[in-house]
């Protein structure tokens, strides 16, 4: 019975992995402070499950860190054996896996040794907020990624020469990112069955309980809608534009027009389903997105204010201390 293998010593031309010279695709983990070790496992456990199916070694993997010390990860668990940086100078296949607070975790060497990489054709790859160590190197110019959406909107906001989407991977000319989580180990599938064939990714779907690897474009997070688990067509279709419209808010009016429904239905709508007005509501939104800004990014307060959609800073403080309770000042002193 076909396994749907690739031969031994060759590579599938579709598969962006690096082999070695022997033939096996070795990946390397470089693990920052508070990386998710969900998405560690979830990448590294469908690579254990290929060679066990297999029958042979397809796939080895290595945890890395900047002093070859253990890294301890969000959930306060660290692992055994990690490799300093200096004992692999050149991993073919990099994934940066980071979570909480990436920015304060990557020392000026490391970015270098990043640069370094890439000039000599690695693939590089991140897992959750990866991409920012990735981005403070200067190699995500131009490109599109993905991250963790909780993320996104800070990166965004820091990075905003870099696209990012809401996809669960991305692959992108030596480029690979994912959102984290079990996101991973959808990656890790699409990766081996480019790799080794699809016979082999059923396989080890049916090893992890899983019908089928998800595709890219499933959301990463409910909607809105789905959150308040509204059904109703005209007011998903509303609740959708003002979630991808928080830096330039739209008027009512607008929101009514693209739903293709009058104001005064609009008013109904959000005051039967979401128990506020229109304005009411996105300005919530608005707000809420101020407040993870202010909380895990360095962003003038000026600068917050303007990717939330407010035209004038001392409107935007005078709107979030009525809702919060405290200044934007006070809170990033709090955040602090």
């Amino acid at each position: 019975m076909s396994t749907g293998l690739t031969p031994k010593g060759t590579q599938d031309v579709t598969s962006p992995l690096i082999p070695d010279d022997d033939g096996v695709v070795t990946l390397s983990f470089l693990l920052l402070p508070d990386y998710g070790m969900v998405s560690l496992m979830s990448a590294i456990e469908p690579l254990r499950i290929a060679n066990r199916l297999a029958g042979r070694e397809l796939y080895r993997w290595q945890c890395l860190s900047e002093d070859g010390q253990a890294v301890v990860a969000s959930n306060g668990m660290a692992l055994q054996h990690h490799l300093p940086l200096c004992d692999i100078p050149a991993p073919r296949n990099l994934f940066v896996n980071a979570s909480f607070q990436p920015e304060r975790h990557t020392a000026p060497d490391t970015l270098n040794w990043l640069r370094k990489l890439r000039r000599r054709g690695s693939l590089l790859g991140a897992l959750d907020t990866g991409c920012y160590p990735l981005a403070r190197a200067g190699l995500l110019k131009g490109r599109e990624v993905t991250m963790h959406w909780e993320a996104a909107p800070v990166f965004q906001a820091l990075y905003p020469d870099v696209r990012v989407s809401a996809e669960l991977y991305e692959i992108d000319r030596g480029l690979i990112t994912c959102a984290g989580g079990t996101a991973a180990t959808d990656l890790m599938l699409h990766l081996i069955e480019q790799h080794a064939g699809p016979g082999l990714c059923a396989r080890i779907c049916d090893q992890t309980i899983r019908s089928a690897a998800r595709p890219p474009s499933e959301r990463q997070c409910q909607s809105l809608a789905q959150q308040h688990r509204i059904h109703h067509p005209r007011l998903r279709r509303v609740l959708e534009l003002m979630e991808h419209h928080l830096e330039m808010p739209l008027a009512p009016e607008t929101l009514a027009h693209r739903a293709h429904i009058s104001l005064r239905q609009l008013e109904r709508l959000c005051r039967r389903y979401l128990n506020a007005s229109p304005s009411h509501y996105y300005l919530g939104l608005r707000l809420e997105r101020a407040r993870q800004l202010l909380r895990e990014s360095d962003l003038s307060i000026a600068a917050v204010a303007s990717a939330c959609g407010f035209s004038t800073a001392s409107h935007f403080c005078h709107c979030y201390r009525r809702r919060f309770g405290l200044t934007p000042g006070a809170q990033r002193r709090e955040a602090a």
